[in-house]
């Protein structure tokens, strides 16, 4: 039976004078016998006869806390400026919003405050920003109906044919504010994005109706900030129709359309009906024409936002490691930042877009969307047919 707690502390606090004093080999054996008989650990027992009867905790060997209540207090106002994304993504823009919410006066802080968060990991964001997020759980649902009579008149293109697409080559969708019921007339978001660049703009429409489509992608494609050169669309009636193929001729743009049920042959905007759509007007059902001005009024504020400062990351290449799959992304950049790099795009067009991104204040931008976003909600409460959706502002 080993030695009761009271009886070690009186034989540690004995020894302990002594050990000082002892040569190397003494001390050598004194531990073997302390080890044998009281059953401490070697070192445990080195330790408490250099520093006396009472055991004294070892000192945490990490750097400590390296930034502060202040850096802390900073980085959740970009986080919130930046709605709330993973520090992946903002972890190469950081700096860049720094000086821009300090340009703008949204941000006030010391130099050093400024610099640890230009200087901050992705992980190190995360960890930090952890007691601020809230998962908000998403349904998903398809109310996609084929266009037959025109699809043999609208060639396909492949997931695997995107890989050399450049600046100007678009991907359209729709999405369909329903609020989990089909029945009635109710509101669609159409959403075009840039493959090359990732440039995307979003625009509501009263119905699936071809010429309500139509007139948004035309809207859309005037705002764009250069020419389109190809359009590629799913399979649905609200593409695959008269006025499109029409529309696409005589604007000499390329029309292509995905496979039936090949989702990912049109994965780019599938993405950013998630991303874009979604995640800033949820799952309630919104109808008629003033619910459909209101969310336009909205997207005309998001559009901005989203692709001056919005960052997002590009799978650049997949590697088969036996049954995995390991994708490699590029450095987070904004829309904006992708079309200044972008080669095909003409300089005065850059130029136009510099100036207008020098007049732009991201902090304002995100509570305009935030006002028209409660607005929207408000107007939508008593019809919001699924339950759990909640912004969190």
């Amino acid at each position: 039976m080993g030695i009761a707690i009271k009886e070690r502390r009186v034989i540690v606090k004995e020894l302990h004078g002594k050990y000082a004093r002892m040569t190397k080999t003494q001390k050598r054996n004194l531990l073997d016998q302390i080890v044998a008989v009281q059953g401490y650990n070697r070192n445990y027992a080195a330790r408490l006869l250099r520093g006396g009867h009472r055991a004294r905790r070892r000192a945490r060997t990490g750097q400590g806390q390296r930034y502060g209540a202040a850096v802390h207090r900073a980085l959740v106002v970009v986080w919130r400026i930046y709605d709330g994304i993973c520090g992946k993504r903002m972890a190469p823009q950081m700096s860049e919003m720094v000086r821009t919410l300090m340009r703008c006066g949204e941000l006030t802080c010391a130099p050093l405050v400024a610099m640890q968060l230009s200087h901050m990991s992705a992980a190190t964001i995360d960890r930090l920003l952890k007691p601020e997020r809230k998962a908000m759980a998403q349904l998903c649902r398809s109310r996609t109906r084929p266009g037959l009579l025109l699809k043999h008149q609208v060639p396909t293109r492949t997931y695997d044919q995107w890989r050399e697409a450049g600046a100007g080559e678009v991907a359209v969708d729709c999405v369909g504010h329903d609020g989990g019921s089909t029945r009635g007339e109710y509101n669609q978001t159409v959403t075009v994005t840039d493959v090359a660049t990732t440039w995307t703009m979003i625009r509501a429409v009263r119905n699936k109706a071809q010429v309500w489509v139509k007139a948004a992608l035309g809207r859309m494609r005037s705002q764009f900030p250069f020419p389109w050169r190809s359009m590629h669309s799913d399979s649905g009636a609200e593409f695959i129709n008269a006025h499109l193929l029409r529309y696409t001729r005589a604007t000499g743009i390329g029309f292509t359309r995905s496979r039936a049920n090949k989702k990912n042959d049109n994965a780019y905007v599938e993405q950013k009906n998630n991303s874009v759509a979604r995640r800033y007007v949820g799952y309630s059902r919104y109808t008629g024409d003033a619910d459909c001005a209101l969310l336009n009024q909205l997207y005309e504020v998001l559009n901005v936002y989203v692709n001056f400062f919005l960052p997002s990351m590009k799978c650049i290449a997949k590697t088969r490691v036996g049954g995995k799959v390991r994708r490699r992304y590029d450095k987070a950049c904004t829309p904006y930042q992708r079309v200044l790099a972008s080669a095909p795009v003409a300089e005065d067009i850059k130029q136009q877009l510099r100036a207008r991104y020098a007049t732009l204040n991201p902090a304002a931008l995100m509570r305009n969307i935030i006002r028209l976003q409660h607005r929207l909600f408000k107007r939508t409460e008593k019809n919001n047919v699924l339950a759990g959706y909640q912004y969190a502002a």
